[in-house]
């Protein structure tokens, strides 16, 4: 099917920047593609989903329009773009798909990567 494996994360000051990567492998064609977090004590939330041309997104309103998906099919590869970090973006960032459209739901993917960790020190 699809197997993903997140990576980018780290720690950073506020007000920095990161960029997130999920590598694809198995099946990728066809998906779309989701970022989630989930911070300490906290439900997992939804970031940004982007459709598999890469033509369609939306983001999250707790982002702020601070980040941004993106993704370069070539290399199987799906980015989110953090900018402009607060503390309370501190969370494990999933990367998840799905064959089909676009959902915002994390019960409406299929396959998830593990996670990476971004920490946002203030």
């Amino acid at each position: 099917q699809v197997q993903l494996v997140e990576s980018g994360g780290g720690l950073v000051q506020a007000g920095g920047s990161l960029r997130l990567s999920c590598a694809a492998s198995g099946r990728p064609f066809s998906t779309s593609m989701g970022w989630f977090r989930q911070a300490p004590g906290k439900e997992r939330e939804f970031v940004a989903a982007v459709n598999w041309s890469g033509g369609t997104t939306y983001h999250g309103d707790s982002v702020k329009s601070r980040f941004t998906i993106f993704r370069d099919n070539a290399k199987n590869t799906v980015y989110l773009q953090l900018n402009s970090l607060e503390s309370e973006d501190t969370a494990v960032y999933s990367c998840a798909a799905r064959y089909g459209g676009m959902r915002y739901g994390a019960i409406e993917y299929d396959y998830w990567g593990q996670g990476t960790q971004v920490f946002v020190s203030s």
